[in-house]
């Protein structure tokens, strides 16, 4: 039986992964890499393996990969310190024997211009070096990602970006790891899979939406990078986050997180979910 591990099982994407891999495979033949008992425990109490694993400790890794035939290799969350961490993953399967990985990058135009992107590059890169059969899933930008700030939309009447026209095209985080378990599965190896939502919009729309669904004028103001990042970090976001953040935000701003074609909804085989919709699900459900 073919074994499928997927690292990052702790995390939010790794457990949506996992709940669609059991879905479309044996459950017996899933392990789930954590780094906690109470990860483990929860993994137990429905009947999914476990092994211990941690992106800092190489040894482990190999211990923990040892007779794994295809593996979903969720990036680190660890922005801007995640090469080493990589590399330990990526070094681990080679020494484990693992016949194929599934890396979760960032679309490519977006990973090339955009600071957040460096650490994807760069382990692309050593993916391509290390002869391990792999495909790369690059995702776009979530569609939770522009849920954040709806409370300050909605008090002020403001929604203050750095992205001016540039249009996006996300899709839900769920329907990305979906995409990857099925990747996993087989019948996408050695592919390169630019991903994003069916339907795009610019900020501007995206406010002009969330007035017609909230009742509440609400407009988009495009500001300087810097001055998002000082509003960021007012907010209490630590300042390097902050400044990767308005990077990629001020870089979107020529399109670079728009991906056309349909390309998630292609693979899952059905539409993606239109982000109107996941706003007035937000605003009926605040918490």
């Amino acid at each position: 039986m073919t074994s499928y591990l997927v690292t990052g099982a702790s995390g939010h994407f790794g457990r949506l992964a996992i709940a669609h891999l059991a879905r479309i495979v044996d459950p017996a033949a899933i392990i789930a890499l954590v780094r906690s008992d109470a990860a483990a425990a929860a993994y137990a109490r429905i009947g999914i393996t476990t092994r211990r694993g941690d992106y800092g400790d190489r040894a482990s890794l190999v211990a923990a990969f040892a007779g794994v035939d295809r593996m979903l290799f969720v990036s680190s969350s660890a922005v801007g310190n995640r090469l080493t961490q990589h590399e330990n993953v990526v070094e681990a399967a080679k020494a484990a024997g693992v016949a194929f990985i599934a890396y979760t990058s960032l679309v490519s135009a977006a990973a090339r211009a955009m600071v957040i992107g460096e650490e994807h590059v760069a382990t692309e890169a050593m993916l391509a070096q290390s002869g391990l059969v792999h495909t790369l899933i690059r995702n776009g930008w979530y569609t939770e990602n522009f849920l954040a700030n709806l409370p300050q939309a909605l008090e002020t009447g403001q929604i203050f970006g750095a992205s001016g026209p540039g249009r996006f095209s996300p899709a839900m985080r769920a329907e990305y790891a979906a995409v990857a378990a099925i990747v996993l599965k087989g019948g996408h190896d050695r592919e390169i899979l630019e991903l994003g939502g069916d339907d795009s919009f610019n900020m501007a729309e995206f406010a002009q939406t969330l007035s017609g669904l909230s009742g509440k004028a609400i407009s988009f103001v495009n500001i300087p990078p810097s001055a998002l990042a000082d509003g960021m970090v007012r907010a209490g976001l630590p300042a390097p986050v902050a400044a990767v953040l308005a990077d990629a935000d001020a870089k979107a701003a020529d399109g670079l997180l728009c991906t056309p074609g349909q390309s998630v909804s292609r693979i899952l085989g059905h539409p993606t979910r239109p982000y109107a919709d996941v706003l007035k699900s937000a605003l009926a459900d605040p918490a």
